[in-house]
């Protein structure tokens, strides 16, 4: 009888985590970015899960267009795996620290002569840290528009400006 008791409140106690949960949308969206490594503009997805009160997991993904300078050709994308906590959430501003694990792909392709000849390739895939701020502007409609900075830090450390919108949903 105690067990199922214990079981019962357990259950409650559980359910009322995530009513509180519920009170905070789900969003997926879309972005523009900026790399300064790269030092060239990239296109992004990324969603925000509510966790907990104030703290969010906001996993996202950022393609860079690619690169050609003098026969070098530049591929850049990276993975992010961040949490985000609400410092400021009022009817009209999000102000959120950004912090959280990333994974960054680049890969090199070289024409050795313009007329065929050789050529050479080469990738490299590191893990890195993030680190920054954002913020979501409340425009009264599912559309929320967001803008964030963060900082990569990897071998290559970049810093990565975005902006776009969130749809709840």
């Amino acid at each position: 009888m105690k067990t199922k008791l214990l079981f019962t409140a357990a259950l409650m106690l559980i359910g009322s985590c995530f009513m509180t949960n519920a009170q905070t949308d789900t969003r997926i969206g879309g972005m523009v970015a900026y790399g300064t490594e790269i030092e060239n503009v990239g296109i992004g997805v990324n969603a925000e899960f509510p966790v907990m009160e104030n703290l969010t997991i906001s996993p996202g993904f950022i393609y860079f267009l690619p690169k050609d300078e003098s026969g070098i050709n530049v591929n850049w994308w990276e993975l992010n795996g961040n949490a985000n906590y609400y410092f400021m959430n009022s009817e009209s501003l999000g102000f959120y620290g950004i912090a959280g694990l990333n994974y960054t792909n680049v890969s090199v392709d070289f024409d050795e002569t313009p007329f065929g000849g050789s050529s050479m390739e080469a990738s490299d895939g590191r893990f890195g840290l993030n680190l920054g701020a954002g913020a979501n502007f409340n425009i009264g409609s599912s559309i929320t528009p967001f803008a964030e900075a963060k900082y990569v830090i990897i071998d290559g450390s970049q810093l990565v400006l975005a902006a776009g919108v969130k749809f709840n949903l």
